[in-house]
Order: structure tokens, then sequence, then C-alpha cells
């Protein structure tokens, strides 16, 4: 069996494979609820044959929101939304479901991105906005309001509250968003953290708010229920947070008990300088991996290519590998990279009748 096909345990969940589908946006949701449009994108993925997929940033409370089109999970009629959307893909679906929590933090408040994805303010839709420290992200973005130890507080028990609404709507796994400039990796970045107090300064400070909400939310659900943890392996920008920081950050992920650290890149800063190639981003998970004993690592970004997400976990660059654009491209991506690398793929037996002649026995 090619290792891309192969078992992975998370905690208590068991994938059938090590293809990941990641949270991707969709600015689609209705006063944080997911709808019709929810149904029928996750629901197509939920046939694409992954071992994992995970719903799109959905905000912990009402100003931790992109867009106002952002999922939430902040009250009972967002929970029973979300029940709902599961409740119908599980219906013609058995694949492991997961959502990300989150919070915007500086990047808060902003317009769709087909729309420009410019700051929003309180006069046309927006909202105010905090961080941890007062430095808005871009020129022309709203300054936010510095969290106070209160705040930050009250933010931690809002991932926890937010966690229990997960699991009460059927949610298998809680991924966590400390990535792409948001607000636990605002904490991170000495480029956005320019705090004096304990959750400032050094590293382990630094850490402090991301290691807090993991723990918080540990203690929400059950010990055996998989709770990862997405972060930026660097901002691209000098001086900025570095992957031999988040190295460090992924072994005390791991002493902390994260089911999995998912390895993105960037996003913390206008200023980033990045150069786009297949597989970008894939050094930064294999460094991470290398500093961990046995925490599971998701490599992600411009893996398009069977051969090439193979390779990743053949070489032990990562334990799993993450196809997001080339997902939305091609809903059936696993399919495709089953015929092209000669494994066998679930799929649902409505579509058994399109299986490729020339591919002996593609699906299981």
């Amino acid at each position: 069996m090619n290792p891309l096909f192969s078992p992975i345990k998370l905690k208590g969940l068991t994938l059938s494979n090590r293809i990941i589908v990641p949270p991707m946006d969709q600015y689609s949701a209705d006063a944080g609820m997911p709808g019709h449009w929810h149904a029928m994108h996750y629901g197509t993925l939920a046939v694409s044959g992954a071992g994992l997929l995970i719903v799109e940033a959905t905000a912990v409370e009402a100003p931790g929101r992109i867009a106002p089109q952002d999922l939430g999970l902040w009250n009972d009629a967002q929970e029973a939304a979300h029940k709902t959307m599961i409740d119908a893909i599980r219906s013609y679906s058995a694949m492991p479901l997961g959502v990300q929590l989150g919070h915007a933090g500086r990047k808060g408040a902003t317009s769709r991105p087909w729309e420009g994805g410019k700051p929003l303010t309180t006069e046309n839709g927006g909202w105010e906005i905090c961080a941890p420290s007062a430095l808005p992200y871009a020129p022309g973005h709203q300054t936010p309001v510095e969290l106070t130890s209160g705040d930050i507080a009250r933010l931690t028990e809002s991932f926890a509250a937010a966690a229990k609404r997960a699991v009460r709507a059927g949610y298998n796994v809680i991924e966590l968003h400390a990535a792409h400039g948001y607000l636990m990796h605002e904490f991170l970045s000495p480029l956005s953290n320019h705090r004096t107090d304990a959750y400032g300064g050094p590293l382990e400070n630094r850490m402090r708010f991301a290691l807090e909400v993991l723990a918080v939310v540990r203690n929400a659900v059950a010990d055996d229920f998989p709770v990862g943890v997405r972060v930026s392996g660097t901002d691209f920008v000098e001086g900025g947070w570095s992957v031999q920081e988040c190295a460090l950050f992924a072994q005390a992920l791991e002493k902390a008990g994260a089911a999995y650290i998912h390895v993105s890149g960037g996003g913390l800063s206008p200023d980033q300088k990045i150069n786009l190639a297949p597989g970008y981003q894939v050094e930064l998970a294999a460094t991470v991996k290398a500093a961990v004993t046995s925490l599971p690592v998701i490599a992600v970004g411009l893996i398009t290519e069977p051969e090439l997400a193979a390779g990743i976990v053949v070489t032990g660059q990562a334990d799993m590998v993450a196809i997001g654009r080339a997902m939305m491209y091609d809903p059936r991506w696993p399919w495709h990279a089953a015929a092209a690398l000669g494994q066998t793929i679930a799929a649902p037996a409505q579509y058994l009748r399109c299986k490729p002649h020339n591919v002996k026995d593609l699906f299981a």
C-alpha cells in the first residue's frame, strides 16, 4: 500500500488515509450559520474519499470574524445549524469532519475577498477589533484595541465554549487556528506582539495564549477527542516568527496533548516575501516533523500532484498532506490520486458506475 493511502490515528480517531481537506473560508454564512451553500460545498467534499474534511475558520465570538459572512459557534442557533449540516452529510458519508475554531484578531472586520477584502468601518458593517498590541495589520486598516489580561481570559473561555458546541454538533476533530496572521498567530509573532506582560517578549510568553487555549479546549472535550493546531511555520518576514520558533512551539504542543500540527505559512504581514512553487511550504513541515517525537504533522501549500503528495509522506517530511485549492478545482482529487498511484478508495454506491475502465478496482 502506498503510505499516502495508509490509515493514521489521531487520538481516538482513525483516518482511512493521509489526504486532508483543509479549512477554506467560504464567506457565505448568515449570522454565523451554515446554509445551503455549505451543505452543498462540504457535502461534495465529503464524498471525495479524503481521510478528513476540516470545515472553514469558525469564529468563537462575533468580533472574531474575518468578514461578516464568517461561520460562528458562539450561540445556540449556530450550533443547531452546524448540526443540521453535519447530520445531512452523515446520511451519505462516513468521512470524519473537523472544524477550525479561530479568532481574526486585527485582521477582522473586512469585506469578502471577491468584494476587495478591504477593512470595514463601524458605519459600513464593521466592528471594533482587538489584538495583542495596538498595531494595525497594514496602513489604512483599523488600529486594534490591545487586549487586557481579563479580555484574554474571556477569549480563552470562548474557545472552550465553542469547542463544546462543536462536539454537540457532531464534529469529530477540532483544529485551533494559530496561523495566517489571526489572533493566536498575532500573539506568537514578535512583529505583532509588543506586550511587556506575561503574554509578550520571550517565546515562552508569546506561546502562552495558544497553549492556554489548547488546555481549556482539551479540558472541554473527551480525553481521546483530537484537538489539532494550525500554525504558520514562518512569517516570511525578517525578524518575524521563524520556523525555529515554530519547531519549539510544536514541542510544547506535543507535550500539551495536541493531536496534530498543521504547518502552513505567512499571513501576518503584507511585507511577507514568498517564492511560490509546488510544495513551497513542505520544508517548514519537515523542520517541525524533525523536532517532535510522535506528534503527527500535516504539510500544505501548492501540493497539487499525487506523486508529490505521496513523496512527502514516503520520505517522512510529514505524516499527512492537505490538498486545498486543488481540491476545490477537482473535488475528486483523491480518486484521481488513487488511480495514478494504483490504490483503492471509498466512493458512494451511486458513483460506482463512473469507474474508469482503464483503472482496475479503483473503488474499494
